[in-house]
């Protein structure tokens, strides 16, 4: 067989390898949709460092005329007044079999902090992020798409 053909398949599956290690995460790049108008609100950057993952906001989708780069008026504590682009609003999430828990989630629009659950779905091309109170049944789910 051709050493060059050898190569190229070998690279090939490398490279397959690689994609499908990124779809077994939720790390990544994440465009939010919004539950009631279906337009793009946000892109989420997800990333993990020592087997937890955070979500930081790396870009608004905003309508002309709107505030570009709008504050966290209702948020309370450190979060209060600061620039809702670049905030962390996804923190402590942890692997747990194949969803990912224990974390919180804020809602920067209305300045709520919540319980979250993330789960990988259509081979993971898709996030489904739970919101809640209490227990998982008592919130909000949306799907995020993945951007990468």
């Amino acid at each position: 067989m051709n050493m060059k053909l050898i190569a190229l398949f070998a690279a090939g599956c490398v490279l397959s390898l690689n994609v499908a290690a990124q779809q077994t995460s939720p790390a990544g790049l994440w465009k939010t949709i919004d539950d009631k108008t279906g337009k793009p609100r946000a892109l989420i950057r997800i990333t993990e460092s020592g087997g937890e993952y955070r979500g930081r906001i790396e870009k608004l989708f905003r309508e002309a005329g709107q505030d570009p780069n709008p504050k966290c008026d209702k948020c309370s504590g450190d979060l209060k007044g600061q620039p809702i682009l670049g905030m962390t609003m996804l923190t402590g999430i942890r692997r747990d079999g194949d969803e990912y828990n224990g974390g919180k989630i804020l809602d920067a629009e209305i300045g709520e902090v919540y319980k979250s659950r993330l789960t990988l779905i259509e081979g993971g091309t898709r996030l489904d992020v739970r919101g809640y109170i209490g227990i998982p049944l008592i919130g909000r789910s949306q799907v995020w798409i993945r951007e990468e």
